[in-house]
């Protein structure tokens, strides 16, 4: 079967996006993508999230940060932005997203978006309300070890 020429296909756009969660929160690409789906039908439908056609194209995670491209249709970015907006949480660990930008094809998104080394981390005990605690410390953004999980915390609330 012959391709079709190139007037003819699908025009993609792709999206950098950056991740950020709680230290030990444990989802990988699958479980994104699924939750990406389910927000898209859940805020456009399903004849809007088929429009939009969203798919994680690569995903990296390395403990609380993590990297995605995102591909979606030329003309339904505003939309895709939108369903990123709307997702909050993957399989009960909360997630932070932020589109860094956009791009027509995944090796320059890549380049122009996601060329940064990665932020690194450090794993240290602080004083956090009157006792010693394990914490993750990145860029000046501290994850405290409490009980029940973490709590975000920075350089001027340790004692």
């Amino acid at each position: 079967m012959k391709h079709l020429p190139k007037h003819f296909r699908q025009r993609w756009r792709y999206l950098a996006v950056e991740l950020e969660t709680w230290p030990d929160a444990d989802f990988d690409r699958g479980d994104f993508q699924r939750h990406l789906w389910f927000a898209a039908q859940n805020l456009l439908g399903d004849v809007g999230s088929a429009a939009v056609d969203l798919s994680v194209v690569r995903f990296e995670q390395a403990g609380p940060t993590g990297t995605a491209i995102i591909r979606t249709r030329r003309g339904e970015v505003s939309q895709a932005r939108a369903v990123l907006a709307t997702l909050e949480s993957v399989d009960a660990d909360p997630v932070g997203l932020r589109v860094r930008g956009v791009s027509g094809t995944v090796r320059a998104c890549e380049e122009k978006y996601l060329g940064g080394r990665p932020e690194s981390t450090e794993h240290d005990d602080v004083a956090f309300a009157g006792t010693d605690r394990p914490a993750v410390i990145r860029a000046g953004r501290v994850d405290v070890h409490v009980d029940d999980g973490f709590i975000g915390a920075t350089q001027r609330d340790l004692s």
